[in-house]
Formats: C-alpha cells, structure tokens, sequence
C-alpha cells in the first residue's frame, strides 16, 4: 500500500495550521475558508493542556495540544 499521497495531504494540513497558529499568535487576522469569518486563538479552556482555533460559525475547529 502506497501512503505518499496521504502523508503529503497531512504534511500540508500541518504546515497549514501551523501558519494560522503563528498569525494569530501575532495579533493577525485570518478569515475562516468556509465563512469568510475572522478565527480566535482561545488559549483559555478549561483544560490547561488544550487550546482552540475556531471561527463563530464552527466551520474551523482545530484543538492544539499544548504542553
């Protein structure tokens, strides 16, 4: 079984959301694809150990893994 293709698709996933993480973690401004609304950074979740990016309308959802 040939996993390239799937290991490219989750290399770009991950260099993806580590862009969005870094811009936000900057102060910028970045729109969700799917609603064109702006993302937040919620590093204040109740599990210390977690934080969130998401946009209002939930489209995006990326839990980080901090620690």
């Amino acid at each position: 079984m040939d996993f390239s293709q799937l290991n490219k698709q989750r290399a770009h996933s991950f260099d993806k959301q580590r862009t969005i993480l870094k811009k936000l973690g900057k102060g910028k401004t970045i729109l969700c694809e799917t609603c064109q609304q702006p993302l937040t950074l919620d590093l204040a979740t109740s599990n210390t150990q977690q934080g969130i990016i998401c946009c209002a309308r939930g489209c995006t959802h990326i839990e980080l893994e901090l620690g």
